[in-house]
């Protein structure tokens, strides 16, 4: 999920178009939801929230992958309570380099990037220490704007190997709306809430055309069979017991 501002002057100055982008039990993206809220907050999301679960999704996702924005995380346990979460390390990324000098940026990139292309969650765990030992004496704010989300940043060592490249970002959602934006910034003058619906809606429809189903997509009906994987791999029935106890 992710919510989309357009660089057009709208009636409401505060709108912004709010997009879930799902996968079926094949594999295929699917888009769920595009509709405008207010900003980003947890009312508009809520609200579109229980739209997508009055339409049929009933059964709570295995995991919301999306960025800081604090009204989605404070909707979501409202609608799908047991749906896990997982941030997106593109955004996070940028805003732990936000928070510290320019001369440093390059090579605390690098570093956040040991942590989420780490094989295994405890090398990413021992990255992530790392990296606040490094880093938290002297700019503390880049230390706690990355601790804070941890556990939710490694959700997906507990989905299939095949699936991380989806599942660390929100890239599916960027990369449909960066050919719309390039369209939607050619558009002048005010524009209104409808005309920006329509527009983003035809756009959208057009760039899902190149929409490529996800890799290892014959083992999402694994994950719908309630099989746990454990850094990528499959758990066995006995260690999963052993795991339960």
């Amino acid at each position: 999920m992710d919510g989309i501002h357009f660089g057009v002057r709208l009636e409401e100055a505060n709108q912004c178009i709010l997009v879930i982008i799902g996968a079926t039990a094949e594999g295929k993206k699917e888009r769920l939801a595009l509709t405008d809220g207010f900003r980003e907050s947890e009312d508009s999301w809520k609200t579109v929230l229980l739209d997508v679960k009055r339409r049929g999704l009933t059964i709570d996702p295995q995991l919301a992958i999306g960025d800081g924005a604090l009204g989605f995380w404070k909707a979501l346990p409202q609608v799908y309570g047991h749906t896990r979460t997982q941030r997106c390390w593109v955004h996070k990324t940028g805003n732990v380099l936000n928070k510290l000098p320019k001369h440093l940026q390059p090579k605390a990139k690098s570093d956040l990037q040991q942590i989420w292309m780490a094989p295994t969650r405890e090398h990413a765990s021992r990255a992530f220490a790392a990296f606040l030992t490094a880093y938290a004496p002297k700019y503390p704010k880049a230390a706690e704007c990355l601790a804070k989300d941890q556990q939710a940043l490694l959700a997906f060592y507990d989905f299939p190997a095949e699936h991380w490249h989806h599942l660390r970002t929100t890239n599916p959602i960027e990369s449909t709306f960066a050919s719309v934006r390039l369209r939607t910034a050619k558009t002048r003058g005010c524009v209104s809430r409808t005309s920006l619906l329509s527009m983003v809606f035809m756009l959208a429809k057009s760039a899902e055309r190149r929409w490529l189903k996800l890799r290892g997509a014959e083992l999402i009906a694994r994950i719908i069979q309630g099989v746990q994987f454990n850094n990528g791999v499959a758990v066995q029935k006995e260690r999963r017991q052993k795991i339960a106890a």
